[in-house]
Parts: C-alpha cells; structure tokens; sequence
C-alpha cells in the first residue's frame, strides 16, 4: 500500500493538479493525504469539488511544511509513504517503478529518482541527476555529506523510515529536506532509479531568505557530520569545507560580509583538500567585485 502525502498552502489550482499525476499513476496509489497549512484561497472547496472522497483532506493552522509533512506522514496507514510538494507533479510511471525497486531490495529503507526542474510555467530549467550525486547505491552517507540536495517529490520509503527518524525538523525554517536526507542516509541504505520519475518547480527566494538559507545549511550539516561516525574524518573534512564555502559565497551575494568571511575562514581549517581551499581563496576576488558594486550602487 502506497500513501502520498502532499502539503499545500495557498496553492488551489496547483495542487488539484498534483493530486491529478497522484491518480494517474499506473500502479495505484491507495491512500492521497492532503495536508493544508491554514489556507485562505479556497483549496479545501477546490479540492473536494474535483475529489469528493478520493482524498484524504486535512487541515491545520499555518505550521510550516515540515510540519505539515509530518502530520500526513503519522497519519498514513501504507507501507510505503511518497512526498509530493503542491506545486510538483509524478509522472506516470513513478510509484510502480520504485516500489518495484524497494521491492526487489528489503534491506533498503528508501529510493529516490531523477528530476526534471522547470520554472513557473513548467518550461524544463534542468534535470537533478541522482546517481551523478549518489554514484552508488546502499549506505550512502559520504556522498549525501558532499552533496545533500533532496527534492522531496523524488523519494519513495518505507514507513519504518519516518518512524526511526522522526520526519522533517520542525525547527528548521529552510534546509528540512536536506537534514531529512542525511539522517535516512545515517540509518538506511538509499537507492536510486535512473528516471525521470518527477517535476519540481523551482521557487525563487529574496536576498534575506537566501541568507537564512545558508545559515540553515552550515547548521544541518555541521549536525550530520558530527554523528557521521561511519564516514572517515578526511570526508566529513571535505564535507564541512564544501558546505562552508558554497555558504560564504552565498553570503557574499546576500551583502553579509562577516558571515562570508567567518564561513571562508572555517572552510580553510575544515580540510587540507588543495581544490576545496583554491574554492575558498577564489572568494576573495569575487568580495572585492561585490564591494565595488556595491560602493557603485549595483548592488548589495
């Protein structure tokens, strides 16, 4: 039994459309669970005029997504739990492909898939590809450090997955999906279908959700390398540098120069990697140019 959770707020017609690639999966999906974080737009009334009793309609006080998610998740009744954001959609073939997959290996607790990435009008923008991430299947943890990116709408797990890590952390305003990855990846293997199974849409965040983003960031996986015991310390190195400079130059953009230099400064002593320390002085041009533009109005 497959259960798809699904949070939504704010988002009537782009979420009866998702519940729409839900029923059209070609291996059936026994249990839709909508989870509305406190929406004004009349999506409950949008929804039970396309689905009647087709889904399961939940609403709450506005939460958060994470929140929202884990609901659904305590809620469900199937053996495997799909994640599916309103504003996303499955393609057809996504739940028969991947439960096939869990099926054939039982000692995997979750699988995940290739996207397709498009803007606000659904025209493709990229593809997230899995396996360039995750280069092999089973205990995955080294590479998710690296590379810790999860599209939710990607995953298919078993539901003892969601019980041992507890679901998303509510306490996270951004980065929740990435946090969840590494804990499924610190206690379950993870595999991957080489397909294109989903399509995310992707947002577009202000300067200050870009900051808030980043800080977000260096905290869930300075929280996942430290119980990383399995991962040898050179990687969790290289992990902890990676994470401290892609959030410098992140900060550099967002114009909070002491954070970026706080987070260069850290990436340089995480690791002695020759090409993640080129990473970390390459910042300082790239802080020079953004003070210019800002001392010259063209930016901030």
């Amino acid at each position: 039994m497959v259960s798809a959770i699904i949070p939504t707020y704010n988002r009537r017609e782009l979420v009866v459309h998702a519940v729409g690639t839900v029923l059209a999966q070609t291996f059936p999906v026994d249990e839709i669970i909508v989870v509305d974080d406190g929406s004004t737009d009349g999506t409950e009334a949008a929804l039970r005029a396309a689905f009647g009793d087709r889904i399961v309609y939940l609403r709450q006080a506005n939460a958060g997504v994470s929140a929202a998610r884990n609901r659904g998740m305590a809620l469900a009744r199937g053996r495997y739990l799909a994640l599916l954001d309103s504003d996303d959609e499955w393609l057809p073939e996504k739940t028969a492909r991947q439960v096939d997959w869990l099926e054939a290996h039982p000692d995997f607790g979750m699988v995940l898939c290739d996207v397709s990435r498009t803007d606000a009008e659904r025209r493709p923008v990229d593809r997230l590809e899995r396996r360039r991430l995750t280069p092999e299947d089973g205990w995955v943890l080294k590479w998710a450090l690296l590379e810790p990116a999860l599209a939710p709408v990607s995953a298919l797990f078993r539901r003892e997955v969601f019980q041992t890590t507890g679901g998303f952390d509510e306490s996270l305003r951004t980065a929740e999906d990435l946090d969840f990855h590494l804990r499924v990846a610190r206690d379950w293997k993870i595999g991957v279908v080489d397909a294109v199974l989903a399509t995310a849409m992707r947002g577009h965040d202000g300067l200050s959700a870009l900051a808030q983003t980043y800080e977000d960031y260096v905290r869930v996986i300075e929280r996942a390398a430290a119980g990383a015991d399995g991962v040898p310390a050179e990687d969790r190195g290289r992990a902890l540098a990676a994470a401290y400079v892609r959030s410098a130059r992140g900060m550099l953009y967002a114009g909070r120069w002491g954070a970026a230099w706080t987070y260069a400064r850290s990436a340089w002593h995480a690791t002695g990697d020759r090409a993640l320390r080129r990473q970390a002085l390459a910042l300082l041009p790239l802080a020079a140019r953004r003070q210019v533009a800002r001392l010259l109005g063209r930016g901030r």
